[in-house]
This record gives C-alpha cells, structure tokens and sequence, in this order.
C-alpha cells in the first residue's frame, strides 16, 4: 500500500449520520475541502487543538480552510492528559461564545487523542451540538480515537466519564504528520492497533510485530498499512454498535485495568503504556479463570515488547487506589467489574449475550497484588 493513494473507510450510524474516514498523505493541506464537501451548510469552524499541534499545523489547516472560501479561526489549550477536564471544556465553550461562533459553525478537532475527545465533546454541547471534523495527528488518535464518535473529558473520578456520543462529519487522516511525533509517542500509539489485533485478527497483530521497527521510526508504508487496517476494524465494529450496548465492549479490552493503572498514577503512566498492560494483565487473568487459553498472554506479551511497550508494572502497584478507579469504570454493574477477556489471540467470545464478564475483585486484587 503506498502511502500516497487515498483510501476511503465507510461508518455507518444510525439516523443518517454516515461519515466516511479519507486517509492520505497530504491531507493535512487539504482539510478545508474536506469540510466543505461533507459539512456544506457550515459557514464557520473553529479549529481547536492543543497548543502543541496548533504550533505545528494550525496555520496550515487554517490556510486550507481559507483556500476552500471558510473563515476559520484557531482556539489552542495546554497539551496533555491532565487538561482533558470539565475546566477546560468551560473555557473553550466560553471562547467560542465570544467569539461569536454559531448555530451555523463547526469544530474541527485537530491533534491527538485529548484534542479530539474535548474538541468533539465541544462540538456535542455547544449550542447543544455542532459538526465536528476530526483531524487526528497522532497514532492513538488515527487508529482509535478519532473514528466512533466517542467524546469527552475526565473527571476526578476516571477517565471519560463525562461526554457525549457525537459522531464526526468526517475524519481526515494524514499519516505523514506521524513523523513529527517523537518516538515514544509513536510507540505508545501502537498499543491501540495490536488491541485491535487481538480482539479480531491474530494476523494483524503478528504483522504489526513483523514491522516493529519500521512503525516505530515512523516509516509511511506499514504505518499508513497499520493506520488503515485499525480503522477498518474500529469502523466495522462501531457500525454494528454505535453506543457500546454489544459487539463494541470488545473495543474494551485492556482498558478496564489499564484506565485504572494510567488514572491512579495521576497520567503519569501513559495511556498506551497503561492499555499495553491492562491488556496483559486481563489476560493473565482470563487464563487463570479458565476464559483464556493458556498461553495467550505470553504471546501478547511478546508482541507488545517487541513493539516497545511494558508489559509489567515498572512499580509495586498501588491495589487499593487501582481498584477505586476500577470500582467507578463504566462497565461496572451491580458493583463488579466486568471485563473484555480474549479466548485467544484474534477473538473474543461473547457471554451471556455480551462480550464482557463480570469478575470478583478478590480476584481482581490477587492478580495486582502478583503484577
């Protein structure tokens, strides 16, 4: 697949909101277009992203907007997890308040995972809702974040657990901004894409293993391979299940113990280091209830390693402050967590006509306690 050849991936929605992801190298340049073309009663957008990325492409995409006859204006806020917040969804509500944005305009959601999840949360709540157009610029944000329509913010309580179901007029990917990114962030993008692997196609996740140091580098080929691929996966499953009531629970896995780990750390453990291990442990966990074929958390284990990532703890846990987090994670019902667990490397099985189950925090407590 060369990365210079558009590729078009359809999500369906319910109600007519069909949107169309357009991955392309040079895309960044184009964005405008983009928005006209799927948006055409927009007659304003703001482009909000963190002031990192706006440093590196918001002129660039304002500049697009302008070549397409759009007025756009550029709204930047502190970068990093920490900002993803109730505070600074207020604020940029109130900026785009005063300055003067309408029922007629639009967000774009320029950066990465945080930029899309407030920009789009944004969108959802202004004016009791806006277009967005979602811009990802990192790894997690093109092969996760960006596609479903998932929006929001974090709360003292957990991650995202304030937000809106919003799905985006369009999603606009240009691997070519990949390489701006430093290596780390790459590497932490790539827990999302072997997720996707493991919940539904072993083949992929063994790829992604294959092309290891080429993803990590940052190389256009197998990184637009990569991006492509977890957008097809994401995008057959969120079309079947928009509202996570079924089939997208299995986007889940990795995440009940890994929200958990990367929140009780204060977002100091990052999110795909955190996912990398919540993937690991719940699998570990899966084998010894006798859910998991043994053996399936050390291949996933190999495969995360081999991309870059952890897969144990670089610290005793904290049990009692993960299990806080675990306790108010979304899945929960009844007051037990309830987990994505693999029956082995490609699938997952449903239960009981869902796909996640419900597990003792006893057992919950001795997995951490032996992590």
């Amino acid at each position: 697949m060369s990365g210079d050849v558009p590729t078009v991936v359809p999500v369906a929605v319910p109600g007519g909101r069909d949107y169309t992801v357009v991955v392309e190298a040079g895309s960044i340049d184009r964005v405008g277009s983009h928005a006209r073309e799927a948006a055409p009663d927009v007659r304003r957008w703001a482009i909000v992203g963190d002031d990192t990325v706006s440093g590196l492409y918001a002129d660039r995409v304002r500049a697009s907007f302008e070549a397409a006859g759009l007025p756009a204006s550029v709204f930047a806020f502190p970068a990093g997890e920490a900002n993803k917040n109730r505070a600074v969804w207020a604020e940029l509500t109130d900026r785009l308040l005063a300055d003067g944005l309408g029922r007629d305009g639009g967000v774009v959601g320029l950066g990465g995972g945080v930029s899309g999840d407030l920009a789009g949360f944004v969108a959802a709540t202004y004016m009791r809702g806006v277009p967005v157009l979602q811009v990802p610029t990192s790894v997690v944000a093109m092969v996760d974040s960006a596609v479903g329509g998932k929006t929001g913010v974090d709360a003292p309580a957990g991650k995202n657990l304030v937000g809106a179901f919003h799905p985006p007029v369009r999603v606009v990917v240009d691997p070519t901004t990949i390489a701006t990114l430093p290596v780390a962030e790459r590497i932490q993008g790539l827990a999302e894409a072997v997720k996707h692997g493991a919940i539904v196609d072993a083949e992929y996740a063994r790829a992604i293993e294959r092309d290891a140091e080429k993803l990590r580098v940052g190389a256009l080929e197998p990184t637009t391979r990569m991006v492509v691929r977890s957008i097809q996966v994401k995008a057959e499953v969120v079309s079947a299940d928009e509202r996570e009531t079924g089939l997208r629970e299995t986007l889940n896995f990795g995440h009940t113990i890994g929200h958990a780990l990367e929140a009780a750390s204060g977002f100091a453990v990052p999110h795909g280091s955190a996912v990398a291990l919540g993937m690991v442990l719940e699998s570990r966990l899966g084998e010894v209830l006798g859910w998991t074929t043994e053996g399936t958390a050390r291949e996933l284990a190999g495969i995360l390693e081999r991309v870059g990532l952890p897969v144990a703890p670089a610290h005793p846990p904290d049990v009692e402050r993960i299990l806080e987090f675990v306790r108010a994670d979304k899945k929960v019902r009844g007051g037990r967590p309830r987990i994505v667990f693999l029956r082995t490397l490609g699938r997952v099985d449903s239960h009981d006509g869902g796909w996640a189950r419900a597990v003792e925090e006893e057992a919950l407590r001795a997995l951490l306690i032996a992590a």
